[in-house]
């Protein structure tokens, strides 16, 4: 959903630090981001501080179980 919201909403670039293996769809399980049927590209730079971003993220749904 994110994805296509990026694409629609023509954003020239995505930056983020952790990957969603499971569900991503801006070059982890799919890339409709840079998806060449589309009208437009996004540029991604993944890996942003990935380790602390991972932490943060776990952390959160940690509590949240």
């Amino acid at each position: 959903m994110c994805a296509g919201a990026l694409v629609l909403a023509r954003v020239d670039r995505l930056v983020f630090g952790a990957k969603d293996d499971k569900a991503g769809f801006a070059g982890s399980l799919g890339d409709l981001v840079r998806d060449p049927r589309l009208n437009h590209a996004v540029e991604v730079e993944s890996g942003v501080l990935a380790e602390e971003c991972g932490a943060l993220l776990r952390a959160f749904f940690r509590e949240r179980r």
